[in-house]
């Protein structure tokens, strides 16, 4: 049996617990400043997505408002955490494959480098869990679906979600243009 700490908590369980809120805040507020940076200028945002290859760009720029949003609603609530986190890989995996990935790794080049991690870190935190302080745990939902299962739902629907996204929407653009 492995010790506890004087409260009689297995070792570690604060640690995970402020993972997942920090992972939680980090995430979902970035996401939400995100969107919130999309929807406060929809004409330029869908300018944007229509210089970078997507059809429909009006409904584009409103999509990723409305996604960005709401996946980091619900990331800082900690409610439907693995789907919530799919949300995240999904649109980091349109950003990366539609504008990142030509530039390299390195984000001052305009890489992946950003998005990679902003997606890796939603899987992690699906597989951690949402924590205590979370609408999941309140509801019960985080004992359905956790552990690697949970991370692999974020990281498996999200990256079908993007690559049904571009080949539905995306066409690389011409490079001469």
């Amino acid at each position: 049996m492995g010790r506890g700490n004087k409260a009689g908590r297995p070792r570690g369980r604060a640690g995970k617990e402020l993972a997942a809120l920090l992972l939680r805040g980090a995430i979902g507020g970035t996401m939400i400043a995100h969107g919130v940076k999309h929807g406060r200028s929809l004409k330029g945002t869908a300018g944007w997505f229509g210089s970078i290859g997507f059809r429909q760009p009006d409904l584009q720029a409103k999509a990723s408002a409305v996604v960005e949003i709401g996946s980091g609603v619900a990331l800082l609530a900690g409610a439907a955490t693995p789907l919530a986190a799919a949300s995240v890989v999904g649109t980091m995996g349109v950003a990366a494959r539609s504008v990142h990935q030509p530039n390299g790794f390195f984000i001052n080049a305009e890489g992946w480098e950003y998005v990679a991690n902003l997606a890796t870190a939603a899987v992690a935190l699906a597989a951690i869990g949402p924590g205590r302080f979370s609408v999941d745990r309140a509801t019960g939902l985080d004992r359905k679906l956790r552990g690697p299962a949970a991370g692999a739902v974020a990281a498996g629907v999200g990256l079908a979600g993007a690559a049904a996204q571009l080949a539905v929407f995306w066409t690389r653009p011409d490079p001469k243009r």
